[in-house]
């Protein structure tokens, strides 16, 4: 059963040992989303809630906005994500002579997890009409990383530097976008 301050106590410990005893923490804590909801609340808007952060640690709650997808970027750390609820889909890139190419993709679900390594490049997508969350884990500042990290425009793939400002910005904009579809009718709703 997913309890908050045990889950982020037994992140502390645990991440000297790297992701995959991490993966196992997230994975634990996803297997159940109605606990996870009972603990972090029924989620009312699109975004991103810091549960801890230190050096070498990081936990977020994100919830993605319907219909939502977040440019590549990277996080020059490990990173664990864990669906509890919804959908997330992950398309994988590597750097290129010429900039970046996707080479892979992972659909997670509610209860599934991923392992992302130091240096993947990935960009998420939440492909259903109505939120979805998600239990992240990363092994280092995910706000303040030790070396400067890139995201990539998701039209032209030119690459720039991280701008935090600019992806929680996403989520809002995100969920602004969603509503106005659904106000007007273009979209249709349901769990």
């Amino acid at each position: 059963m997913f309890d908050r301050d045990h889950f982020i106590e037994d992140c502390i410990t645990t991440v000297g040992e790297g992701e995959g005893a991490i993966g196992e923490l997230v994975a634990a804590a996803v297997s159940d989303g109605s606990r996870v909801f009972a603990e972090l609340g029924e989620p009312t808007r699109a975004g991103i809630q810091t549960l801890y952060r230190a050096p070498n640690l990081t936990i977020i709650n994100f919830v993605w906005a319907p219909c939502m997808s977040l440019m590549p970027h990277d996080h020059h750390m490990f990173s664990v994500v864990g669906i509890y609820a919804g959908r997330e889909d992950n398309i994988f890139w590597r750097r290129t002579a010429a900039g970046i190419e996707a080479y892979g993709a992972k659909s997670l679900s509610a209860g599934d997890i991923t392992t992302l390594a130091r240096d993947a490049i990935h960009s998420v997508l939440n492909p259903i009409a109505r939120m979805s969350c998600a239990i992240h884990v990363y092994g280092g500042d995910f706000f303040a990383p030790p070396e400067p990290r890139s995201m990539w425009d998701q039209e032209t793939l030119a690459e720039a530097p991280w701008d935090v400002e600019r992806a929680k910005a996403s989520f809002a904009d995100a969920e602004a976008r969603f509503n106005a579809w659904r106000a007007a009718g273009t979209v249709a709703t349901g769990h």
